[in-house]
């Protein structure tokens, strides 16, 4: 990486960089939106998770778009991840071009794109958009949600307010879960603990609720990646939360498969009342 890219003024301000993938994110949101009926036809990985000609789509307008915008940083997506050494940068971008692609793929409006930047192993600034909901959340410094007309539309900045965790209720905490993937682990973590209610969710919004304070914790016992991860983690922290693993140690990126252990994340109080 050379020294005038590490002395770029855009990588030296979270917000703007956060804003610069919030825009990105809505031009590939445009392309999910375009090949929308490819869900009807996924292929599937040799892993078993689905893809779409909408995922394919997303992928190369981010890639084409960071390289445009941030040239010499390594770019690590979900569909077309390169080789790990990648991750050992001190900064890379980390993208799930469509996540949550099971929802997209039975018709949910619960998928989002996923773009962030990852410095020494934290999320700096991240954006996470969901297309057909009309919903933009950025994070750098300080995190906003821009609700967008239509997935035509372009971002303003009078559309950015505001968000930021809030402290939990003294009814208990409202719990947020994946609507795809809730496993025994997680179910067992919810029963220990006094929640007041739960309501499942798709994709990287699991985060953003969290952020705008609809909802106080989303524990995730499950396997994830980095990538599914990294855009909400960035637009969380900045509302005032955090994300925790199991030994309430900051989750951290850049691992060599890039695949994430249990994790809980938190609003305002991080599990403390």
């Amino acid at each position: 990486m050379s020294d005038d890219l590490n002395q770029s003024p855009l990588l030296n301000d979270a917000d703007r960089l956060a804003r610069l993938f919030g825009e990105i994110a809505i031009r590939a949101g445009r392309a999910i939106m375009t090949s929308r009926d490819a869900a009807k036809a996924p292929q599937y990985k040799s892993d078993g998770s689905p893809v779409t000609a909408a995922d394919l789509a997303a992928d190369e307008v981010i890639r084409h778009d960071l390289a445009q915008q941030l040239p010499g940083i390594a770019v690590i997506t979900e569909e077309s991840c390169p080789t790990a050494t990648a991750a050992n940068a001190d900064r890379f971008v980390l993208v799930d071009p469509l996540d949550g692609t099971r929802e997209f793929i039975k018709g949910s409006k619960e998928f989002t794109v996923n773009i962030a930047l990852i410095e020494h192993g934290t999320p700096r600034a991240g954006a996470v958009y969901a297309p057909e909901l009309g919903l933009l959340y950025v994070g750098g410094k300080t995190a906003h949600r821009a609700r967008l007309a239509s997935a035509d539309a372009d971002l303003h900045a009078r559309a950015m307010q505001p968000i930021a965790v809030r402290p939990s209720p003294p009814e208990g905490w409202h719990v947020v879960v994946s609507r795809s993937h809730l496993d025994p682990a997680t179910q067992e973590w919810i029963a220990r603990h006094r929640i007041a209610e739960h309501r499942p969710a798709g994709s990287s919004l699991k985060f953003c609720l969290v952020a705008e304070g609809e909802a106080d914790v989303y524990p995730r016992l499950g396997p994830t990646m980095e990538w599914d991860t990294a855009a909400g983690h960035a637009v969380l922290t900045a509302a005032g939360g955090s994300v925790m693993d199991l030994d309430g140690r900051p989750m951290q990126y850049g691992k060599p498969d890039f695949r994430n252990g249990s994790f809980i994340a938190w609003g305002k109080d991080g599990g403390m009342t």
